[in-house]
């Protein structure tokens, strides 16, 4: 009881899990809410699994819940949880737009909701969020709305729930190489023609500052840092975790 605790969507697998896996080695207790658990043994009794779909209000309460009944208290709320496809924009459908606002922006909008009905001053919420959402690219115009909006939503809530002592901010890494991102690569209108792994190698020498990609882990770190008194002046900023890809 009343061990540091993050409340982490789409914790258990690509960036989420190493968000997870971060928290964990600040010292905190993690409750993961996804659809399924995935392999989240390894870190034994510091984590928490939830079976929940993001895009409802109550799976975010049920979340908090697990958190309040487990250590009493809630320092850190991230919405990670997302879902990308390249499509263009005579090929949305009704089911494609709903997906993903659903996962990307009703979640994190439920999700920060959520967190504030148990959050104390000093309390934090990270909201992940993508390159995409500061610069639109061709056949991406639903996933780069979504995630537009993300960083609105980050920017009002620091306002708002800055007299609170509660703190806002968004994180935007640009492309890592998760199952996910592979998966949705591979689809017809990615710009990745079918080759993953050539695409990345190709962006990473035309726009990388470092000459590489970030990892998982390395957003996790941020996640933890924005989380802690050294970042107690930080909050309403969207940023950017990409290698210098996006200078701003």
């Amino acid at each position: 009881m009343n061990a540091k605790t993050a409340i982490i969507t789409g914790g258990n697998k690509g960036i989420g899990l190493g968000i997870t896996e971060s928290f964990v080695n600040a010292g905190y207790r993690v409750v993961v809410g996804a659809r399924t658990s995935m392999d989240l043994k390894s870190f034994s009794d510091k984590v928490r699994f939830v079976s929940v779909d993001v895009s409802k209000e109550k799976s975010h309460l049920d979340l908090v819940a697990t958190a309040m009944e487990w250590t009493g208290r809630l320092d850190v709320y991230v919405n990670n949880a997302g879902f990308s496809e390249w499509k263009p924009i005579e090929k949305i459908d009704e089911s494609f737009f709903e997906r993903i606002i659903n996962t990307n922006l009703k979640s994190a909008f439920w999700g920060c909701k959520a967190a504030i009905t148990t959050m104390k001053a000093g309390a934090s919420i990270i909201n992940i969020s993508s390159i995409a959402g500061k610069r639109g690219s061709s056949n991406n115009s639903m996933y780069v709305a979504s995630k537009f909006a993300m960083n609105g939503l980050t920017q009002s809530l620091a306002k708002e729930l800055g007299p609170k002592g509660i703190r806002v901010n968004g994180l935007c890494p640009v492309l890592i190489l998760t199952d996910g991102l592979k998966d949705a690569l591979m689809e017809e209108y990615s710009p990745a023609k079918g080759n993953p792994e050539q695409f990345i190698a190709d962006f990473t020498k035309g726009n990388s500052a470092l000459g590489r990609m970030p990892t998982s882990k390395e957003v996790g770190d941020m996640c933890v840092l924005l989380s802690s008194e050294m970042a107690s002046a930080i909050t309403g900023q969207n940023i950017n975790v990409d290698c210098g890809v996006f200078p701003q």
